[in-house]
């Protein structure tokens, strides 16, 4: 202790930390006029008192053998809209993308997309066949795919559906509900077409069909060209085995496609020569237009971002003051170059800043500091990936495309910041 900071006598370590505090509390963050610092004359009794956390033992290292988040935390799980689906075996729950940071999204709390429900599967039981328009038909059991050379890849899934509420005007309050049918993790698997090289392509083998074990029977068709690009067979993400709503044990990874393309439980690989016209790809998942014609075969997902925070669901609770505006970006295309930020419904926007790690096809976080004045904002973000497509417009898309589509939404959201912090989902379009 320097002589300038001794305690004055008569003095005790505590009364000099509440004084320290009192005195010098706002400087630490070099001035800025957070609201919650303790004024002049104030202290706090959770800094300056000993806590009942410091006094007892907590719960020792077997209390919890896989791991738990706290129970401060039990708020940030995935939800549902009851009355969106008739079943909950066919239906989707959402990432809550307000109360995460950045990129990676925990295994227990990626987006649920079924058609069948969760199929139930012992990894012993499980097999992968290759089949069709190959030299040499294979069997694989999972032991057997363990044995091939594997790749960690970071990508980001997103369900072509996501913000399909939103096509015709602003539906629901929460980012959570217009954009959380979308996660990012680590995979890791084999290579498909390592896996389709061992089988040997015929010459006249243009298509593969993936088709997944649930009671749905999931099925696409995929160019050859995707699939001997950067297709993965995954077995893990985040570094464990998959999660039995994210495909347990074996899942297809489609890089930058629509989510219904990654077929989980994955059991059979077929090479033929045409697609398919499988349900998924002619009635479902094709995008109907104004003159009643339907786009087929869209699965790229086009660049997108969302301000997670502040959000309806992560409203301003802090008052006047230094706000960090965060969000998502990411695009199928690749990686996002930049995310530009408007906090005037797009009459003017100031480049974010991306940080952490920028790999293609996987999402990005962006961060702008602002210091807010407690006036009206209409908080708005746009992303441009790194071969030049820029997201669109509400009325851009729709000029487009028309109001039929469900599919492929990526146009910009709009979120109304009240005077009050609170927000709301509205549409400057």
């Amino acid at each position: 202790m320097t002589e300038t900071n001794k305690p004055a006598p008569g003095m005790n370590r505590r009364g000099f930390l509440k004084a320290g505090l009192a005195a010098g509390g706002a400087a630490a963050f070099g001035g800025a006029a957070f609201s919650g610092a303790a004024g002049a004359g104030e202290s706090d009794p959770l800094i300056t008192e000993v806590q009942d956390w410091n006094r007892y033992l907590g719960a020792g290292v077997q209390a919890a053998p896989y791991g738990v988040p706290s129970a401060h935390e039990a708020h940030v799980v995935r939800r549902d809209v009851e009355w969106l689906t008739a079943s909950t075996e066919s239906s989707v729950n959402f990432t809550p993308l307000h109360a995460l940071d950045g990129i990676i999204t925990p295994n227990g709390l990626c987006f649920e997309r079924h058609h069948g429900g969760v199929a139930d599967i012992a990894p012993a039981d499980h097999r992968l066949m290759i089949n069709g328009l190959v030299d040499k038909p294979l069997v694989f059991t999972m032991a057997d795919l363990m044995r091939f050379p594997r790749e960690n890849r970071v990508y980001f899934l997103e369900c072509a559906a996501n913000s399909g509420m939103e096509w015709r005007g602003a539906q629901l309050n929460g980012c959570q509900y217009t954009h959380g049918m979308v996660h990012c993790v680590m995979y890791t698997g084999v290579p498909l077409k390592t896996l389709l090289d061992e089988a040997g392509i015929k010459t006249n083998g243009k298509w593969v069909l993936a088709e997944g074990a649930d009671a749905a029977g999931m099925t696409r068709s995929i160019p050859m060209e995707k699939a001997l690009d950067d297709c993965l067979v995954a077995f893990k993400m985040n570094g464990e085995a998959l999660r039995p709503e994210q495909g347990y044990p074996l899942r297809l990874c489609v890089p930058g496609w629509e989510g219904n393309m990654w077929v989980k439980w994955l059991r059979r690989l077929e090479v033929g020569d045409e697609p398919w016209q499988q349900r998924e790809e002619t009635s479902k998942y094709t995008d109907l237009l104004a003159n009643g014609k339907a786009r087929r075969f869209t699965w790229v997902m086009d660049p997108k971002s969302v301000i997670t925070s502040p959000s309806p669901q992560m409203p301003i609770a802090h008052g006047k003051g230094p706000l960090v505006v965060s969000g998502l970006a990411w695009s199928g295309n690749g990686r996002i170059k930049r995310v530009d930020v408007s906090i005037d419904g797009g009459r003017n926007w100031t480049t974010a800043r991306i940080d952490g790690p920028s790999f293609s096809k996987a999402l990005h976080r962006f961060y702008l500091d602002i210091d807010w004045d407690g006036s009206d904002l209409l908080l708005q973000s746009r992303a441009l990936d790194e071969h030049g497509f820029y997201q669109p417009t509400k009325n851009a898309l729709r000029a487009e495309r028309g109001e039929n589509s469900i599919y492929h939404n990526n146009s910009i959201q709009t979120w109304h910041v009240k005077e009050d912090g609170t927000v709301e989902n509205v549409e400057v379009s």
